[in-house]
């Protein structure tokens, strides 16, 4: 069964009251330096642990219990900062607080 949030049109913005729990982990969050293939640049960003326990529950997939793909208005509310043209394709399932990016290389 597809994921409810996989097709998903409008992004589910975080409440005042969400944003302020995750505030504390916004400077933990760490970025992996940039690797590419011929066609994409990619990073992946670790999210610190106790974090994924305060992000709402609608932005897991019920099916693996990870966080499911994030538009970027929701990753960046997360506090996620990255410059444009990064799209979060995946997240690592065996660690599910790291979240994987990618960008088309013209984009450089």
């Amino acid at each position: 069964m597809e994921s409810k949030h996989r097709n998903r049109k409008q992004p589910r913005l975080l409440l005042d009251s969400e944003r302020a729990k995750l505030e504390e982990f916004q400077e933990l969050i760490h970025y992996s330096s940039r690797y590419a293939d011929d066609n994409f640049e990619y990073r992946h960003v670790t999210l610190p642990k106790n974090m994924l326990k305060v992000i709402p529950k609608d932005y897991f997939d019920t099916e693996t219990g990870t966080l499911r793909i994030l538009m970027e208005e929701e990753w960046r509310g997360l506090g996620i900062t990255q410059s444009l043209g990064w799209e979060h394709y995946e997240t690592h399932t065996p660690e599910p607080h790291i979240l994987l990016f990618k960008r088309p290389k013209d984009l450089n």
